[in-house]
Parts: structure tokens; sequence; C-alpha cells
């Protein structure tokens, strides 16, 4: 065992507890059957759990794993120990034994050594043998004789046990002579059964035998003389048995094979080697010959690599057939190499790009990874590489090289496109890519370049850049990058001259190839100095930096300056020449053109002082010459800047550097000297010319002065008379009062003498212009008409609405307006119209609301039906009966609901005794409708179950489905009312309202999920479900088991194998998985980004849900509030969000389809993926809206806690904005008075069977609901009596209960028109009822003030009325009768009304005189004040019956739509009945065919052919992974255990027979249905016989394999 195991043992007195924990026998079992015992499998292989703690029950496994590899290579089972046997040391000399059996047959195997005779050689002390006689002794053991092992293999052998003893003597004796040929000989005797005998090998065999049997004798001879000598000896003590021969020339064989092997390693020889390989010996699987050359190459390197881990010795036989099938993988894996290359060099000529790819994607190619999304860049690229090979085909290296490279090239493709620089430059600076000279400081430059490459690319057409197109613009960077640090240096350089002021310096700086500065020339290099030096010293200067140095753009604009200073000194000072020589010349013009050159810059040059110039410069040139010149040939001149640029007459050239010994020339003019010059010129010839111009401005200037001087002389006068003033008035005032009076007095006195004529001629014009005022204001009008007309027109309506506004928001309204408006109380015939409109749409919707309900309960329950029939619960002919009975439902039942039979819904078709009590009815149904408070206390009386369907067939029937604006407000008063008395009575815990599931909040969600809110919630929801329904790649899943076992299915769906993992796990084993963190973090990520979607939609839907909701949400928080006062605003707005959230929406996005919120073909159905996303969502929302973070079991979860606090606070917004809505009043405009005015009676429609079950329930709760005996309830309810059979109010059927056609019956329906008992005329009571006076004599005062005026209601009455008011009065009346006899029954009003429309104007005023009379001792109106309380009554009424007139089209419009909804919806059950007809004519088609399994032709020879059955044992399912355990049964009894999986008659059921021993045990019903089921439930493991242990996806697998050839 040491040699196998290659480590040393315990002690030899040890070894027995060493050996209990299986490890060292595992470890053997590896030796010698690496298949069955892998290192991995071995438990605890280190021993440091069994040196710390002890023994483990797993320890067992490393026995079983022994005892299966002995299993592998044959060693007969009689030898086993058992596992107990070694783990709790009850039979540890059987171990010894079965190890030292195996040792022999290993070594006959060739695989091992064998255990050597150790008797002699081995010395124990008196104290372990006396340890180890106890041991013996506790167990009654004693050990058997080793000797006889090799008598016991031979007697396994089944051959003639004395034929083969004779001849192994005989060898044995062939041995001791030492002749190799006659041992030899005795060897091939074939009943010595010796194999693979090598005659060239003779000699070796004859040592190598000669040598073990000296060995054994010398081993016998010693155990002989210790024993004693009596004991029987076995003739095989001391020669060789069979089994050792055979081993000992195997071992011969296996060495001898072994060196021709290594030889023909040293010599190169493949075929030499691989007929060594071919040694029978060797036993080598798997060779074949043109792999030789494989073998050698594989051999030389293993030989290398063992020599190179400092192992000495030539392969070994193990080593060797590791060798051999490595070589055969290499060479299969090269030719299918070498067919994928040429499969790829066709794929590219041919130009098939995706073809090309798949070809170099195929494993086989054994190519670098490929990516499909760049299939042209491989096919261009390679295409080009295979025309530039010589052969015309690319071979395997060349291909690895390629792709390796384009696939490189295409991921910094991608890289490019979605802007991702990390992956750019991982490529780029990938070796892969195979780019040269990339440079790490250079990626941002390298990345930015080729983001610009590629979109000049794709701009040209090109989706793809290139390997050249990337190393070019590599190269490229890399040189401007190398430029610019040359340049760096070569500015620093000029810099550091600048500072030295070093002018050679700084011209070779400024000259350095680096700098790649422009324009510099050597001879400018002093201006180069001094202007880049003031260029440094101001940036010092701006920047406050005196360190700051230039830059290249700031040193070659220098350049560029200074050399443009150069040129315009240099044409600077040829131009002051030239001025000198043409003033020596005495040339006018000349002179005049130099001296305007711009290169000398001179100002103020006039052309018409041409002569004076000449004169002037002449004049100062020539005082310079007499004052004696010097002939110096140099001129310095000071140019811009402050520079000074030295210029030589003579060569007409110059320089900024100063001549040696430079003296200036004092004959030249400089530019100082001749711009001094010209500007004394100018500016005597301007003066000149100022005055010429300016003449008549001095002669303006000469007549001011003038004008100044006269003006000073009048004003004197003028002061000298104002101080006179008084003086002159005086006299002016006596003048003229003396002239006046005296024409006065002559006039005067004409006058006197001509009176008459003078009042005649005044009157004929007074008249004259009186008559033309009144014919131009006419003719002013004519011509204005329409303007008039709208003056008047604007005048009057704003007049109107000022009396509007009075009547709208006066306190007391005056009569005069009320007067005015009364008009609008009349029915017109639209209003008649839009009346009968109206009511037929609430009739036929209220109807389609039923039918449809009708409906969709019976394909509820076909469904069921038909999932039943699925999973084999039913028999195929119930499905189709209740399919007959639905088709024959839809064609009469449904139809005649839909045409409103009014045979059965009017009154009038009742026989007159069933009338009577029919109108009871309506008395009875109106109170219930317009007093909430017997509804509601009826609700609590009843348990909860019936208050639900007491719910929905008579609450939401009683007010018609809420389908107009009376009967919402009416419903949501009882919702109000029932959810206030529920608060009250019931809620002692304000958490109460959200776990006690009141009745009230169910009424209110079913009825705002209903018809009329329906559409609310499509609108609100139905875009985001559909997105996500849409999205098929979303898979949510939140729960770390469910990832783990979907998984887990997953890998043995494909495989097919039972998976080595657990099923059954926590969710924290689950979360070690990084697969399933993988997916949870997906899920998560998946899941927030759709719960965003849903928040956002739902948070901005505040003014979609419907004002009920709101309603109700705002009465739930009021009341709270109001009952627990303490409670927060936080904790009051999670309720409100239990019911608009939870309750309201939650479902609907749960379940969609069955909310109407998608549309769904008829047939089609939710996937299991698509409800768990949305379950998923909605547990999100339900979070966020409790404000509930994800804990405890849902830690995993706690990531997206801070999003649902976020979240909540859009959720608390939300359900504030919610509660804000008007009080119910104000919404509708309804009060008290409502029905009184309205034009038609409510109408409601409702069952027989309704109306029989809510008298009953009445009745039981009869003075529950109305405590009070005067209760108005009570006197209707003893008006009906007892309770009618259905029968009764019908007049149909024969009473019997049993009857099939009375549940039809109860479903009749007739139309009630409510009626309030104690608002009806001619009771004797009734003239004391309030309210019926009040409404009387309202309608009379409304036809009086109509014909007759007055500023009062008693200034009206006092008054008689005329015959024209009377008159008219009876027109009016008969017009109204007329119509009154065209309109409908339901549509007329009370008898009371007629009455009054008979009466005269005065008749009606006395009835009015007298209804005041009564009112007044009511208390209702008041003498006092004119009766203004009923003329404000009138103008409410007046209100009401405009906003009437408005809701009506409003409620007009809604009812239309809700009818078309309602017919598609109706189209749609109408087509599920057609799918469900069509799945019931397959099924019948397929019930012919019904249990006909086999699909084999020869198994199907005639009827009675017996059907397939499959035959398992146990032990053969337990291999295939689907038997996973039996109860108290072990393993190895599995062989004795049959299942037999039989087909049943009924599709999909299975019987499973299991027999034990050939005794059948027991049977099991097996349904297939029930296996998907438990799939899809995630359940991996099912008992059969509640004793086996099934593998639910293997058994699956299995099935669908054998049965349905899945």
């Amino acid at each position: 065992m040491e040699a196998c195991l290659n480590e040393e043992l315990p002690p030899t007195t040890e070894l027995e507890e060493g050996l209990r924990n299986g490890v060292y026998l595992a470890k053997l079992g590896n030796f010698f059957s690496p298949k069955v015992v892998s290192v991995k499998k071995i438990y605890d292989r280190e021993q440091t759990r069994y040196k710390a703690t002890g023994l483990h029950f797993r320890h067992t496994d490393n026995v079983i794993q022994w005892l299966n590899a002995m299993a592998e290579i044959g060693l007969p089972k009689i030898f086993y120990p058992e596992t107990t046997d070694i783990y709790d040391r009850k039979n540890m000399p059987r171990c010894i034994y079965c190890i030292h059996a195996l040792s022999l047959y290993l070594f006959k195997l060739g695989l091992a050594p064998q255990i050597q005779d150790l008797y002699g050689k081995v010395d124990f002390t008196e104290e372990e043998i006396s340890n180890m006689r106890l041991e013996l002794e506790k167990y009654g053991i004693q050990m058997p004789a080793f000797s006889k092992i090799g008598g016991i293999l031979a007697n396994e052998l089944s051959v003639d046990e004395a034929a083969l003893h004779a001849a192994v003597i005989a060898i044995n004796e062939a041995i001791d002579h030492q002749v190799p040929a006659d041992t030899l000989m005795a060897m091939k005797n074939p009943n010595a059964m010796l194999i693979n005998l090598d005659d060239q090998l003779e000699s070796t065999y004859q040592d190598t035998l000669y040598r073990a049997k000296q060995d054994k004798m010398e081993n016998a001879k010693n155990r002989i003389a210790s024993e004693n000598s009596e004991r029987e000896r076995d003739v095989y003590e001391e020669l060789l048995t069979q089994a050792e021969i055979q081993g000992n020339i195997n071992k011969v064989n296996t060495h001898a094979a072994i060196s021709k092997i290594d030889l023909a390693l040293e010599r190169g020889d493949a075929l030499a080697l691989y007929e060594a390989l071919a040694t029978p010996a060797l036993g080598l699987r798997g060779l074949l010959r043109e792999n030789c050359d494989w073998y050698f190459k594989q051999f030389l390197s293993d030989r290398q690599q063992k020599q190179e881990a400092g192992l000495t010795g030539p392969l070994q036989k193990e080593e060797l057939q590791l060798g051999v099938d490595a070589a055969n993988r290499a060479a299969q894996q090269y030719q299918q190499r070498l067919a994928a290359v040429a499969r790829i060099n066709s794929a590219i000529r041919m130009g098939d790009a995706e073809k090309t790819v798949a070809e170099m994607m195929n494993p086989e190619a054994q190519l670098p990874e490929v990516y499909a999304f760049a299939a042209d860049l491989y096919q261009r690229e390679l295409a080009t590489l295979q025309q530039q090979s010589p052969e015309g085909n690319l071979t395997h290296p060349e291909l690895s090289v390629a792709v390796e490279m384009l696939s490189s090239v295409a991921l910094i493709n991608r890289a490019l496109d979605s802007g991702d620089v990390n992956t750019v430059w991982k490529q780029l600076s990938s070796p892969v890519t195979g780019l040269t000279n990339i440079e790490d400081e250079n990626s941002q430059r390298y990345v930015d370049d080729l983001m610009k490459l590629k979109a000049q690319t794709r701009a040209e057409g090109n989706e793809f850049i290139t390997w050249n197109d990337i190393q070019s613009c590599v190269d490229r960077v890399n040189i401007v990058v190398h430029e610019e640090h040359e340049r760096i240096l070569a500015i620093g350089l000029i810099n550091e001259a600048l500072d030295e002021g070093d002018t050679k310096k700084t011209i070779q700086a400024l000259q350095i190839p680096a700098a790649k500065l422009e324009g510099v020339a050597p001879k400018v290099a002093q201006h180069y100095q001094d202007t880049l030096l003031r260029a440094k010293r101001e940036k010092a200067q701006d920047t406050q930096d005196e360190t700051a140095v230039l830059w290249l753009d700031e040193i070659q604009d220098g350049i560029h300056r200074a050399n443009k200073d150069t040129e315009e000194s240099e044409r600077f000072s040829l131009g002051i020449l030239a001025i000198n020589e043409a003033v020596d010349h005495g040339d006018v013009s000349q002179t005049l053109s130099t001296l305007r050159s711009q290169d000398v810059g001179l100002y103020g040059v006039t052309p018409e002082c041409a002569e004076t110039y000449q004169r002037e410069l002449s004049e100062v040139k020539r005082r310079k010459k007499a004052a004696g010149g010097n002939g110096s040939e140099w001129v310095k001149h000071w140019v811009r800047g402050g520079y000074h640029y030295y210029h030589n007459l003579r060569t007409k050239e110059g320089g900024w550097d100063e001549p040696a010994e430079f003296v200036q020339n004092d004959t030249q003019l400089s530019r100082e000297e001749i711009q001094s010059t010209i500007s004394g010129v100018t500016a005597a010839y301007n003066r000149e010319q100022l005055w010429l111009a300016n003449e008549n401005l001095i002669t303006k200037l000469q007549a001011c002065c003038r004008g100044y001087l006269v003006r000073q002389e009048f004003n004197s006068r003028m002061n000298f008379l104002k101080k006179q003033v008084p003086a002159i008035t005086c006299i002016q005032s006596q003048w003229r009062g003396y002239k006046q009076r005296k024409a006065y007095q002559i006039r005067l006195d004409y006058l006197r003498a001509q009176k008459d004529q003078v009042v005649k001629i005044q009157s004929m014009t007074r008249m004259y212009q009186a008559r033309k005022r009144y014919r131009d204001r006419l003719q002013y009008f004519r011509n204005h008409i329409n303007d008039v007309i709208k003056i008047q027109a604007f005048i009057r309506a704003n007049k109107a609405r000022e009396d509007y506004k009075t009547l709208i928001n006066a306190e007391n309204p005056p009569m005069a307006v009320v007067r005015k408006f009364v008009h609008l109380l009349d029915q017109s015939d639209q209003d008649f119209q839009e009346e009968l409109e109206l009511m037929k749409l609430r009739e036929e919707v209220v109807t389609l609301i039923r039918s449809n309900q009708q409906l969709e309960n019976d394909l509820n329950l076909m469904d069921i039906k038909i999932g039943l029939l699925v999973k084999n619960k039913i028999t195929l002919q119930d499905v189709v009966s209740h399919s007959k009975k639905l088709t024959k439902k839809n064609k009469e039942q449904l139809s005649d609901m839909m045409m409103l039979n009014k045979q059965r819904g009017g009154l009038k078709a009742l026989s007159k005794e069933k009338r009577e009590k029919l109108e009871a009815y309506q008395h009875l149904f109106y109170l219930l409708q317009t007093n909430p408070t017997y509804l509601a206390k009826l609700i609590f009386q009843m348990p909860q179950n019936k208050s639900t369907k007491f719910m929905d067939s008579v609450i939401f029937t009683l007010y018609n489905y809420a389908s107009n604006q009376r009967e919402e407000y009416l419903l949501l008063r009882l919702f109000q009312t029932a959810l206030q008395e529920e608060i009250k009575s019931k809620v002692d815990q304000i958490h109460e309202i959200v776990t006690g599931n009141p009745t009230v909040i169910k009424m209110v969600v079913s009825f705002n999920r209903g018809a009329r809110g329906q559409n609310a919630l499509r609108q609100i929801l139905a875009p985001v479900v559909k997105e996500i329904i849409d999205d098929k790649s979303l898979n949510i899943k939140t729960d770390p088991v469910d990832i783990y076992k979907s998984w887990v299915n997953q890998m043995e769906s494909q495989t097919g194998e039972a998976s080595k993992l657990p099923y059954d796990v926590t969710p924290e084993q689950a979360l070690n998985h990084e697969e399933v963190r993988t997916r949870l973090d997906a899920s998560i990520r998946n899941m927030r980004t759709v719960t965003d979607k849903f928040l956002s939609a739902i948070v901005s839907s505040v003014d979609k849900i419907p004002y009920g909701m709101r309603f109700i949400a705002k009465v739930l928080k009021d009341s709270l509030h109001e009952k627990f006062p303490d409670a927060g605003e936080d904790e009051l707005l999670k309720i409100v969000g239990n019911l608009l959230y939870y309750r309201y929406m939650n479902p609907a996005i749960v379940a969609p389809d069955a909310f109407d919120i998608i549309d769904l073909s008829a047939g089609g159905q939710l996937t299991t993926d698509q409800r768990r996303n949305l379950g998923s969502i909605a547990k999100m929302l339900q979070h966020a809206a409790s404000n509930k973070m994800f804990m405890g079991d849902n830690a995993h979860l706690s990531i997206i806690n801070e999003y649902l606090s976020q979240s909540y606070q859009k959720f608390r917004r939300f359900f504030q904005a919610a509660c804000e809505v008007p009080e119910l009043q104000d919404k509708f405009n309804i009060d008290e008075y409502s029905d009184l005015v309205t034009l038609t009676k409510p109408v409601i429609y409702i069952s027989i069977g309704e109306i029989i079950n809510t008298h009953t329930l009445l009745l039981d709760h009869q003075d529950a609901i109305a405590p009070e005996h005067n209760d108005p309830i009570h006197e209707l309810l003893d008006d009906l009596g007892e309770v009618p059979t259905i029968e009764s109010l019908i007049g149909e059927g024969s009473g019997n209960i049993n009857d099939p056609n009375r549940e039809m019956l109860a479903k009749t329906e007739v139309s009630l028109t409510l009626t309030n008992k104690f608002d009806v005329p001619g009771d004797e009571n009734a003239e004391m009822d309030a309210r019926t006076i009040l409404l009387n004599t309202k309608r009379l005062i409304v036809d009086v003030i109509r014909f007759q005026p007055g500023e009062t209601l008693t200034e009206i009455l006092e008054t008689p009325a005329t015959s024209e008011q009377e008159a008219e009065h009876q027109r009016a009346m008969q017009k109204r009768a007329i119509r009154d006899a065209k309109t409908p029954d339901k549509m007329k009003k009370s008898v009371s009304v007629k009455e009054g429309c008979n009466l005269n104007l005065q008749g009606k005023k006395d009835k009015i005189k007298t209804g005041l009379k009564k009112l007044t001792e009511l208390g209702t109106v008041n003498a006092k004040n004119k009766y203004q309380e009923l003329i404000n009554d009138i103008a409410k009424d007046i209100r009401n019956q405009r906003r009437y007139r408005q809701r009506r089209k409003a409620e007009l419009v809604k009812l239309q739509q809700t009818y078309s909804a309602l017919n598609s919806k109706a189209t749609f059950y109408g087509e599920q009945v057609d799918y469900y007809k069509s799945y019931i004519k397959t099924c019948l088609d397929n019930l012919a065919s019904k249990g006909k399994v086999s699909k084999k032709p020869r198994e199907m020879k005639g009827k009675n052919s017996k059907k397939i059955s499959l035959k398992y044992t146990a032990a053969r399912l337990h291999e295939k992974g689907v038997l996973l355990e039996i109860e108290d049964l072990q393993v190895n009894q599995f062989k004795n255990v049959i299942f037999e999986i039989s087909p049943t008659e009924e599709v999909g059921d299975f019987e499973v027979k299991a027999k034990f021993m050939g005794v059948q045990m027991e049977t099991f019903m097996l349904h297939y249905q029930d296996l998907l089921q438990l799939q899809y439930e995630g359940v991996a493991v099912m008992k059969l016989f509640d004793r086996a242990k099934v593998n639910v996806n293997l058994l699956i697998f299995l099935l669908n394999k054998k049965f349905y050839g899945k």
C-alpha cells in the first residue's frame, strides 16, 4: 500500500485504527480505479477533520468508494468486508484479509506489486503481541491461513484443477533447473493458462521467477522452523502459484515493453514506438497506427516534463495510457481542425459573410472567439489575406492569428460605437491585437483619434475600421506626440537663450528644426532677441510670475512681428532717403510723391502746399549743409516699438545691429524734421482756407452782434413801460369803456325800434337748427343701423347676464328677475327626446351588464370544467353538455334579455292583482333607494358571504349600476353611510379597517371596477401592462430558492442527468451560488425599472380615478380621523393607500386579463413568466404604498429599501391629492327636492328572484334595521304581507320546488317605476305633507307669474288678471295638454299636476292662497317677507334645471360609451364560446383514439394488441437518477425490486406496479399532469407508494422519451 500510495502508513500496531476512516482505502481505490474513485470524492483527504474531532459518519463514504473500486476491477465479492467491519471495528481481520487478496489480484493484473511475506521480518514486542491477542479474543476471531489465498483464487477459475496444478508444478521444476528454454516450454503448456509469453524474454522470465521462488522458499523455511511440524502443509507454501507466475510474466513483459518504448524515443523511431506500445502486456487501449507520430511527440513531451519535475526512470503504464489518450485526442482535433479550415476557406471564397462566421465559430476550428456582429469585417479582411496567400488558402495558424486580431478589431469597433473608452484601450494594449508602438501615456490620444476615424469611416459608408487603419492611427499619434516633445525641448532652449541675452544662442535655438518656427532670418537676430525678450517681460508682468516663459505660438508671433518690423523699417529708411534726394533735386512733384508714401508714415500732407513743402524743406537742408557735413554713410532711424534701425546711404541697406564706429550723417533730414516742416506749412494753409470757407459765418456773427445791441435798447424801453403799467392800464380802460358804452347804446336803441322783426327771425332760426339736428341724427342712425342693433343686443344681453347673476348669486332674487327666467322650467321637445333616449340606453345598459355577468359566470364554469377535463377529473360528456347549455343560453336566453322582452318587463302585462303587488314593491324599493340607512344596516346584519352575494344581486341592481347621476349619487350616499356606520360601530383599532376586510370597502371596489370604473383602470394601467407583457425577455424572480430550483431544473432537463446539487436548500444556501446571485441582481434591476413605469403611470392618474373611489377615500380618511384624532397623517394615508392601491389597482396589475385591462384573443392567456413578473411588480408597489421595507425572509431585497422610501413619498402625495374632492351635493347638484322637479320617474330592472330575496331579508331583519315602530318601512312591509312565491308573481309554473324551469322563472326580469307612497295625491293625509303642498304651490306660482307681472308675489295674487292674460294662459295650457298626450307613461307627471293645468289664472291664485296659508301654519313660509322663500326655491329649481340638462348630455355620452364597451365585451365572450366549441369538437374527435399511446406500427397489429409497458429494476432507475431512495431498503437490494410502468385507457395516466422478488406488492396511479404541476411549482422530489422517492424532472424526461417520443 505504501508503494501504491507513495506515502507512509501508520505503525503496524496503529494500522487498524488508521484504516477506520477509510482515507487510505479510498486513496488505494483511486490508485487502481481512478474513474470510480476520484480524488475529489475522498472525504477528509488530509484527515484534518479526523485528527481534530475523530470519526464522522461521512467517513463511511470512503469505505464504500473503495468497495466500488474493487467491484469495478472484478475482485470476487467473497473477500469484501462490510462497512461496519471497518468503521466500527467489528471484523478488522476480514479487512486485512481482503487487502491481501486485492494485492495478489492486482499483481496478477500487473497493476501493483504483491505484498511480501513478512514472516520473520517483522519483530513485535511482547506487549504488542499481547494487545493484539486481547483484541482478537474480544471478537472470537482467528486469523485465516494466508497461504491458501492462491488456492482460493485458483478455485475461482472454471478449469480442471488437477491439470492446472500439474502444469504449475512442472513450471516450478523447470525454474529450479535454471534452463530458460525448458522453463519457457513448460510455461507454454496450455493447461497452465499463462498468456502473453515472449520467446525473446525467456532468460528474463527464468531469472525473475527463480528469484521469486527463492524468496518464497526462504519465507516458508522461517515459518516452518517456528511452527508445529505436525501441521498439514500446503504444496504452494514453497511453490509459485499460477497467479504468481502470471504476475511475474506480466511484470517482465511490462518492463521489457517500457524499455522498448524508451529506446524508440531515444532513437526517434515512431514506428518502433508504435510496435512497442502495441505489446499485449501493456494492454493499452485506443492505439491507432496512423497516430504514431502523435504518440512520439506526446511521449517525448511527457518524458521531458517528468524529468523537469525531478523524477527519474521511463514512463510507466498509467502514464503511457494517458499519453495515448491525449495523442488520440490531439490527432482527432487536428483532423477536425483541417476539415474546419477547409470549410472556412470555401466559405470565404463564396463571399458569404454569415456562413464564414458560422464556420469560424464551430468549436472544431479551434479558433479564438469570433463575434457575429462583425461578419462583414471578417469576410473582407480574410478574403484579402486569402487572395494574397500563394496557395489561395489560409492555414490554421494564419487563421488563428488573423481571427484573433480581427476579433480584437471588432471589439474596438463596438467599443467605439458605444463610447466605451476602457474597452477600447484594453483591446489596443492587448498583445492579441498585435499593434506596435503602443504607449500608455498616449491612450486618450489614441481613443480620440480612433473616434474621429470611426466617424469619418461611417460617413464614407463603411461600418468598420480595419487593423491597418488602427495601426496607422497609432503611428500617427506617436509621431505627433514625439514632435510635440521635441518642440517643447526647443522652446525651453529658446527661453534659456533669451534669458542669457546671447543673440547667437537665440538665433541658433530659433533655427532648431524640431521647433518648426517659420521665417527665421539670421540677419534679424538682434531684433528677435529684443522683441522676444520684451514679450517675455510683458508676460511676466501680466501674470505676475517672474518665471513665466514664452510658448510656441508667442515665439512664432514674435518672429513674425520682428520680420514685419524689419520690412517696415527698411521701407521707411528708403522712403526718408527718397525724400532727401527729391528735395535735393528740387522736383516739386517728386517731393510731394515721396512725402505721401505710406512707408514713411507722414501725416497732414496737402497737395496744394507742394511748392511750399519743397521750399521749406530745401531751406532746412540748406541750413544743415551750411553748418558743415561729416560725410557719414550711416543714418539711425527711431522706428515703431522704440527700436533703432541703421541704414547705409550708399548701399541702401540696413540692419538692427549698430555698425562699428557708427557716426550719424548730419546733412540728411530725419523723419521728425520733415514732419515738423510739413505740419507748420499745412497748419498755415489750413488757417487761410478756414477763413475763406467761413465768410458767411463771419457775416452772421456780425449780424448777431448788431441784433444784440438793438435788443438791449428795446429791453431797456420795455423795462420803463413795465414800471408804468398801472398808469397805462388805467388810461386804456377808460378809453375802451367810453367807446363800448357808446356803441351799446346805439345798438340798443335800434333793436328796440325793430322788436317784432327780431322775435320772428329768432324763432325761424331756432326751428331750422332743431330740425337740422334731428335729421342729421336720424340719418346717422340709419347709416349705422347694424351697429345700433349690436349695441342694443349687447345692452340687453348684459342686462340678462346681470339678471342671471342676480338669480344665481342673490340671496333673495327679485320677482322680476325670476319671472324673466321662469320659462326655463318648461320642457322642450328636445328635452323629451333626450329623456327617452336616456331611459332607453339606461335600460339596455343595465340589461346588457346583467347578461354579460351571466355569460361570464358560465364561461368561468366552462374554464373550470375544461381544466378538469385536462386533468382527467370529469368526463368529456359533462363538458359537452355544459357547452350545449351555454350555446343554447347564448342563442335564446341572452338574446331575449338583450331584446328586452316587453311582455315580461312592463307592469301592464301583469294581472291587476300582481300589478298592485308590484306597485307596493315600487314604493318599497323607492324607500330603500333614497334612504341608505336601511340597506346599510341590512348589510351588517348578514354574514359576510351572504352580504357579498346580496350586494352583487340586489344593491347594484337597485341603483341600476349607477347608470345616471341620480343613482350614482344615491349609491355613493349608501356607501358613505355604511362606511361611517361600520367605522363607528365595528372598528376599535385603526388597523382593523385593513385587517377586517370590511364589506363596504369590498362593495366600493367592486362597484368602481365594474363597467363604469373599468375604463379608468384600463386608461391608467393598460399601456404599462401591455409593455411588460410584450417584453418576452423580461423574467423577474426574487426568491433565491425559486431561482435556484429553476436553475437546477434547467440543468437536469437539458442534460437528462441528475444534478449533483441538493434539491432542498435555504435562501442563504441558494445565495451562496454565483449563478443565483447573478440572476437575482438582474431580476432586481429589471423589477426596479418596470416598477418606475407603473409608479409614474399611477401617481400621474389622480384625475382619471373615478369620483366614487376618491370620495369614499375622503370619507374613510375623515371618519377615521374623527374617531381616532390622535392618529398621524401618515397612518391615515396608509389606510387610504390600502383602498386606492392595494384593493383597487393591485388586483388589476396581478391579473390584467381578469379585469379587461388588456385584450386577449379567444383561448389566449398570460404565461407563467408574465404573471410572475406582474406579481413581483405588484409586490414592490404594495411595499412602496404602505412604506414597508424588505427584511427578515426578504432581507436579500433590502438593497431596494431606499427606493421604496422614495416611492412612498410619491404615493403619499398621490393619496393626499386623491382625497381632495368636492362633497356629493356639490358634485351632483342634487338635494332632497330633486326627485320632485325631475321630468321622469326612476326605473330599475330587477329579477323576480331578487325581489323575493330582498323581501325575505327585510322581514327577517325588520326590527334591526328599523327599531322605531312608526318607521315608514314597517307600513310598506305590512302592505306587502308574506313573501310570495315565484309562480304567484309570474303567474306561470307548476309550483313544484324541483321544477327544472323554476330557476329560469326566478331570473325573469321586471321593470319597476319607483314612486314615493307618501307623495301620492288623493291620500287623506297628503295635504298635510309640507313637501307635497310646497311642490304643488310652487308649480302653480310658476304658471301664474309667467303670465301676470308684479313686483312681489303678494301684489300678483291681489291684482286681478286681465282678459289678455287669461287668454294667453289658456293657450299655453292647451299646448301643454297636447304635449302631455304624446308623453310615454313612464315620463308622465302626477295627477295633481294634470289637474292644476285645467284651472284658470284666478283659480290657480285661489289655490296658491290656500297653499300659502297652510305652509304659513306649518312654518315653511313667512308672509311678512311676502313669501320670498318660495321665490328663492323657484330660482333654485331654475338653476338645477340648467345643471340637470348639462348632466343629462354628459350622461348620454357616458352611457353610449359604456354600451359600446359592453357590446365589445359580449363579442369577446362570443369568440370565447366559439373557441370552447372548437376545443370540445377536437376532444370529441380524439375520443375515438383515446388510449392509443403506442406509435410503432408493428405494435398495432390488432385491436387487442397489448399496450407497451416499461420494466425497470430499482437499481437501473437508481443509476439513471430517477429513483433516489426506498425507505427501509438498502441500495444493494434494489436489484430485487422491479417497477412496471404501463399507460392506462385515460390519456396521460400511467399505472406503476412494484414487484419485490417477483411478487407484486403495490400499484400506484401516476398522472402526467400532476408531474407537470409539480415541476411548475419547483418540487424536485415526490414519493411513490409513500416509500420510494423519485426525481420529478428525470421521471418526466423518462416518460417523454419512452411514451411521447420527445
